[in-house]
């Protein structure tokens, strides 16, 4: 079935998706309300770092089901009510104060992070639905783009309202504002109509045809050893990306005393990040997916290692901007990759399993971060720990291949141009 509108159709829904991505981002501005909340209302690091590991964990876990819901009963219910939890979850939030943390580990960790993970579960899977397989990285990249350009403008809409209105009566303003606009573009999306077949499509004799390839079922999927080495690498990446975004005003205010950057450097990591998305999406269609990983997770281990070595302002931005660009590309990347090696029909579900890694890296990065500045005063180790694990994560792609191939161990000196491309 082919519709001459249909691309027009696909992308209302792959822009409608990206909108509701830059709602659901607000999980990016923690690290300027975390710092308000160490500043003001005296809060411990560690204890500024549990509602948002809360969010990223919840975020995981909820994507899981979410996904199974999206992919049963479509995606416009799942992120309309993603965005009413993520509105109410900012609400309850405002209710805080400096002796009470319950109701923003509710709040913001519980609420928005169900919120984020219906919303997010999706606004991706029909996206990519409408689009042939060639643009799959590209379509997902620019859904997912929007979670991560959030904090352009989040960081400092927040950083403008806390000294006007306070911490409570900002989580207040916030929550209404994206309770309505989440709510509001989710009545865009759409999945394609039953036999819908996108323009450009492969021919009828390609194994990326729909009617060629294997769609797996969640309980098919997790008896790969190929999902098991996409969710140690996602977790990988996610575990180096999350802990500098959820501590990044802290970092800067700590290696440039004195000069206060924070919102801003929380922005310009926002605009790598984004970007990283979009840009791997793309490079990803054309290179493959793991290559493209390898050389995100070396990138990431080299920003990791200079990352305390940024003495000057222009430093420091550079490198926040590369470190939002290489952690970005792994949410491009890792969705796209799903629907490759899994199809698309199950992709809510199957890519919410995978992404259970984000919420377990993402925790963790926070949580050990908190831990390390609190006995060292110093954010060294944990570079170096992220480090390191980043380079596991660019070794395991040597072996990381399409379900029915077989990794080579050794990179190869000339790559075939299919997609996906295993090693």
């Amino acid at each position: 079935m082919k519709n001459e509108d249909s691309p027009a159709k696909g992308w209302v829904v792959t822009f409608a998706g990206m909108g509701i991505n830059l709602g659901l981002g607000v999980l990016y501005s923690w690290s300027v309300i975390s710092k308000e909340l160490q500043r003001e209302w005296h809060w411990t690091a560690s204890d500024a770092s549990l509602p948002y590991c809360v969010a990223c964990t919840v975020f995981a876990l909820v994507m899981v089901f979410a996904g199974r819901a999206q992919d049963r009963i479509g995606p416009r219910i799942v992120a309309s009510l993603g965005g009413v939890c993520a509105g109410l979850g900012l609400i309850i939030s405002s209710l805080a104060s400096a002796a009470n943390i319950t109701p923003v580990v509710i709040g913001f960790g519980l609420l928005i992070g169900a919120g984020m993970g219906l919303g997010y579960a999706a606004a991706t899977p029909p996206a990519v639905k409408w689009f042939p397989p060639q643009k799959k990285g590209l379509i997902t990249g620019l859904v997912v783009g929007g979670f991560g350009l959030a904090s352009v403008y989040i960081s400092p809409l927040t950083n403008g309202l806390l000294p006007v209105f306070g911490i409570s009566k900002t989580f207040l303003v916030l929550g209404i504002v994206f309770l309505f606009g989440i709510v509001i573009l989710s009545q865009f999306l759409r999945n394609p109509p039953p036999g819908y077949v996108p323009a450009g499509m492969p021919a009828a004799d390609s194994p990326e045809h729909p009617d060629n390839r294997k769609e797996y079922e969640w309980h098919e999927m997790l008896k790969t050893p190929q999902f098991y080495l996409l969710w140690v690498m996602f977790a990988c990446g996610s575990f180096a990306g999350l802990m500098i975004i959820g501590h990044m005003a802290k970092i800067a205010a700590a290696q440039l005393p004195g000069v206060n950057l924070g919102f801003i450097l929380v922005a310009l990591l926002a605009v790598g990040n984004a970007g990283g998305r979009v840009l791997a999406g793309l490079v990803s269609d054309k290179l493959g997916r793991t290559r493209t990983m390898f050389l995100i997770f070396m990138g990431q281990a080299a920003a990791m290692f200079f990352f305390n070595q940024l003495p000057t302002v222009f430093l420091l931005v550079f490198g926040s901007v590369l470190v939002g660009a290489f952690y970005g590309a792994n949410l491009s990347l890792f969705p796209s990759t799903t629907a490759d090696y899994y199809g698309t029909r199950n992709l809510g579900v199957n890519y919410g399993l995978v992404f259970t890694s984000w919420g377990f890296g993402g925790a963790f990065g926070g949580m050990v971060a908190g831990k390390i500045v609190d006995a060292t005063k110093s954010y060294n180790e944990a570079f170096l720990a992220a480090m390191i694990i980043c380079l596991v994560a660019a070794a395991l792609t040597f072996v990381t291949a399409a379900p029915g191939t077989r990794g080579r161990l050794l990179f190869p000196w000339r790559w075939p141009k299919t997609n996906p491309a295993p090693f």
